[in-house]
């Protein structure tokens, strides 16, 4: 894994009862152990021994490694599933046995389902400077977030370059909430605030507040059976696109939790948040009053599919440290007119927005060969951009994907090809469609 160290360990499971050991240490050819040879020691358990499967990751070089974690939900969809995948250092589903993806795409478009989504990273942000804070670390303008709002920023070096992309929730009036992607997101913020100057603190709170998403068009009739909320926070119809609320389960005794219009399926949708402790109880709820509404588990792979039709973009796939947010299709969250107050990386990306080079566009293929991330897009012999992102959409019945193209060949109905196996022997012919997003361009669904 990234950023591992002499004494490091790996677990392997024997198969048979012969087990064979290397004495050569291959990592002096990676930055593995720093490109030094180190010896292997070698301990052996009994099959007896329980050891639960995990990843080690570092957030910086000189953390300390953490393993994979279960969410508060995993045993709840452990029952519907054995297929789990490493994702951002938890196990979450990939698919589920009952449906499989195509099935739990069309019970998102059509019903309504339920995803697991508590590898989010939440961060407390707090203290007389939590605005400053904010102001300065996201693109967007955080004056003007009501209290009981979330707004969808990017987080960017001084380059312009993207750390993250999110959400901030204003809980108070020196009380915020960032939701992310990545650990790094708060290690960021403290130390903006140290070099401020700030009086904030900075908390992570990702393993008190997992959450589920529950989304699709009768993801508000279902919802409405069991939530109930204070006579001054807003009725659960009154909740409006990207705001949120505290609430609780059917009645003013019930479990709390926190309920946002919030989603990442480009459906009408909601987000709840609690403590893991409660997990199993808001899910058995959830799934209780869901089977009049055609509820089903969510994977991973289906999420891809939803997100991509959507025109949503995914760290490490669509954006990077490279990408601006104007590459990255999210120039609305660079308000340069209305935010007056500097933040950070704003002079970079008024020079990137004046000189754009690349765009990220979406793709209408005309092939059914299965195009993946990182396939060069190519006008002739030049390659001229790469993809980012790309599936089959069910409800289109065609191949489609987001692509980061050069600024001279990205207008809408550009003919492009894409290159398989060299780059060359073999193309797929594809055009540049309207919009980025081949579903609901225009968000009705998820603002209805």
């Amino acid at each position: 894994e990234p950023w591992s160290r002499p004494g490091d360990y790996v677990l392997l499971r024997a198969l048979t009862d012969i087990v064979c050991v290397s004495s050569a240490c291959p990592d002096d050819t990676s930055a593995a152990n720093g490109w030094n040879p180190t010896d292997i020691h070698v301990r052996t358990y009994s099959g007896e021994e329980t050891f639960q499967r995990s990843i080690a990751t570092r957030v910086t070089p000189d953390s300390e490694p953490k393993m994979t974690k279960q969410t508060g939900f995993h045993d709840s969809f452990a029952k519907h599933t054995r297929n789990f995948i490493e994702y951002n250092g938890y196990w979450l589903a990939n698919c589920y046995a009952d449906a499989g993806p195509i099935e739990e795409y069309h019970a998102c478009r059509q019903k309504c389902i339920i995803l697991d989504l508590s590898p989010l990273r939440k961060f407390e942000i707090t203290g007389p400077d939590a605005e400053a804070l904010c102001q300065y670390a996201f693109t967007r303008n955080m004056k003007t977030l009501a209290v009981g709002g979330v707004v969808y920023t990017a987080m960017c070096y001084e380059h312009g370059g993207m750390v993250d992309d999110g959400t901030v929730f204003r809980l108070g009036k020196d009380n915020f909430r960032w939701i992310g992607g990545s650990d790094y997101g708060g290690e960021w913020l403290r130390e903006l605030a140290e070099k401020l100057g700030l009086k904030v603190l900075v908390r992570a709170s990702t393993d008190q507040l997992h959450n589920v998403a529950v989304q699709g068009p009768e993801s508000r009739d279902l919802l409405r059976k069991i939530v109930w909320t204070a006579p001054h926070n807003p009725e659960f119809d009154q909740l409006g696109w990207f705001r949120f609320t505290p609430a609780r389960l059917n009645t003013e005794s019930g479990t709390p939790f926190v309920l946002s219009r919030t989603g990442y399926t480009g459906e009408l949708g909601y987000e709840v948040m609690c403590h893991p402790k409660d997990c199993a109880e808001i899910f058995d709820a959830i799934w209780q009053v869901g089977q009049d509404h055609g509820l089903k588990p969510m994977g991973l792979e289906a999420l891809d599919m939803v997100r991509i039709e959507a025109g949503l973009i995914f760290a490490g796939y669509d954006f990077s440290d490279q990408t601006d947010p104007f590459e990255a299709g999210i120039g609305f969250t660079v308000p340069l007119k209305s935010k007056t107050d500097d933040f950070i990386g704003r002079d970079a990306l008024i020079r990137r927005k004046e000189n754009p080079m690349r765009k990220l566009v979406g793709l209408e293929i005309d092939s059914n060969v299965e195009v993946g991330h990182g396939d060069c897009v190519h006008v002739g012999r030049a390659q001229i951009g790469e993809v980012t992102s790309a599936i089959r959409s069910p409800l289109l019945g065609k191949n489609i994907a987001l692509a980061r193209v050069d600024v001279a060949h990205c207008e809408p109905g550009t003919e492009l090809e894409i290159g398989k196996l060299d780059g060359h022997q073999k193309r797929l012919p594809a055009r540049i469609a309207e919009n980025l997003a081949a579903f609901d361009p225009k968000k009705e669904r998820p603002r209805s």
